[in-house]
């Protein structure tokens, strides 16, 4: 089955759009010539900072207020997110807004239901009624992109990597609220013939991640001479995809894809959680060595291990490559350093956004 062609480049609403791989996706879709509606209710991992670049920059100054609309809210406001569809007719819609914090969602899980599963259902059910209102092409070329992760499959053995044909198996509060919302889409489009995709990925890096997350975290936690935790016997592993190689792979997946498909993402990167750590250690010894002297690795600490703790996850993404033309542009370890770098030189960002989490989101 081939995918309709996309007639013209109408908005693109994305939730989530102030976030990590969000804001990732926004750059990327402006500077492909789509105007982008992000809605995001700002919470601890939201920021307007992360879209400063573009409300700011000089060279889009000309364009900017026809390209990008920021609008404060939640994808549970079913009055607004209605709202948002009948004022700017979008041409699609990218779901990136969820609580994504496995520690987060062990501790307070009522928040991740709500978002991951009712925000969903509340995105699906306004879509629906969208979609079912347009006419001819327009009709033809939406689509709904549902953004997931591969926690959603469970823990992997040392062998074998996940893929599109890997069964359920969520472990955490988080994951499984990610699989629901998952499941909830497969729904809308067989049921409803809603034209969905939905994709799955593994650990994103790169610059403007949440300081909560293991790279930065780590980054942060040895600039301020506090232990590095590592959690278990820190073997653990993780496959890790630059973040602008996610958002080149969501691109193609709304321009390629096929309604009720699912598409993994992956870097093509395992790595040990303290295999990654260490090299954070070296990379800093290099860049910033300590005034005392002696290596960032002395701060490595083991602690509890974390519960439900997945042991590894690995991507198989072959059918992107073949169906999207998805191409990975970034090694791990160039990637890692530029990351590294990238926070050295934005002390101020990683500050803003750790106060508006102290303090709470401030919109």
């Amino acid at each position: 089955m081939q995918s309709t062609p996309r007639p013209d480049k109408r908005p693109l609403l994305i939730t989530g759009g102030a976030g990590f791989i969000g804001s990732g996706l926004v750059h990327l879709c402006i500077e492909k010539g789509y105007p982008v509606i992000v809605l995001d209710a700002l919470t601890y991992a939201g920021h307007r900072e992360n879209l400063a670049g573009l409300e700011k920059s000089a060279q889009m100054a000309h364009q900017t207020a026809q390209m990008l609309l920021f609008v404060h809210g939640n994808i549970c406001d079913g009055p607004l997110v209605r709202k948002l569809f009948g004022e700017h007719r979008p041409g699609a819609i990218f779901n990136l807004a969820a609580e994504s914090h496995v520690d987060r969602s062990i501790d307070s899980p009522g928040e991740f239901i709500r978002t991951n599963i009712e925000g969903t259902f509340n995105l699906l059910k306004a879509s629906l009624d969208y979609w079912q209102s347009l006419e001819g092409g327009a009709a033809g070329s939406f689509r709904y992109v549902q953004i997931s992760t591969d926690e959603v499959y469970g823990s992997l053995g040392e062998n074998g990597k996940f893929s599109e044909t890997s069964p359920l198996a969520p472990n955490s509060p988080y994951s499984a609220s990610k699989a629901s919302g998952d499941l909830l889409v497969r729904a809308w489009h067989h049921t409803y013939g809603l034209p969905a995709i939905t994709t799955n990925c593994s650990n994103n890096y790169g610059p403007r991640q949440f300081p909560e997350k293991l790279i930065p975290h780590m980054i942060r936690c040895a600039l301020t001479g506090r232990e590095l935790p590592v959690y278990g016997d820190g073997r653990n592993v993780r496959d890790w995809i630059h973040v602008e190689d996610h958002c080149q792979g969501l691109l193609l997946a709304l321009e390629n894809g096929r309604p009720g498909q699912t598409y993994c993402f992956g870097g093509n990167a395992e790595r040990g959680n303290i295999d990654v750590v260490n090299t954070i250690c070296r990379l800093l010894d290099e860049l910033r060595p300590k005034k005392a002297g002696g290596s960032y690795a002395q701060q490595i600490r083991y602690v509890t291990d974390r519960l439900g703790h997945d042991r590894r996850y690995a991507i198989d993404d072959s059918l992107a490559e073949r169906e999207l033309g998805f191409k990975r542009r970034f090694g791990f370890e160039q990637g890692l350093a530029d990351t590294v770098k990238w926070y050295l030189d934005n002390d101020s960002w990683v500050e803003s956004v750790l106060a508006q989490d102290a303090k709470g989101a401030a919109p």
